[in-house]
């Protein structure tokens, strides 16, 4: 099972170094401002969701999820 509050983090983390704030995140990706909360409360996203702040982080899911260190996305 993955670590919903070290997932939490990681968003925050790219969020911050692409200078966007975590609410027009979830804004633009349809999604409640209180993610980082519930994630931090151990509800763990839906794929489709994940994949979406993903896509506006423009990093991939198994980086968010800390199976990988390397952000980029495999674009093959």
């Amino acid at each position: 099972m993955y670590e919903t509050d070290k997932l939490a983090k990681r968003i925050k983390k790219c969020a911050a170094q692409k200078h966007i704030q975590l609410k027009d995140l979830y804004s633009s990706c349809g999604l409640s401002k209180n993610v980082t909360t519930n994630l931090y409360k151990g509800s763990m996203l839906k794929a489709d969701n994940l994949a979406k702040i993903a896509d506006q982080l423009d990093v991939s899911v198994d980086y968010l999820l800390g199976r990988t260190e390397r952000s980029e996305v495999n674009k093959e």
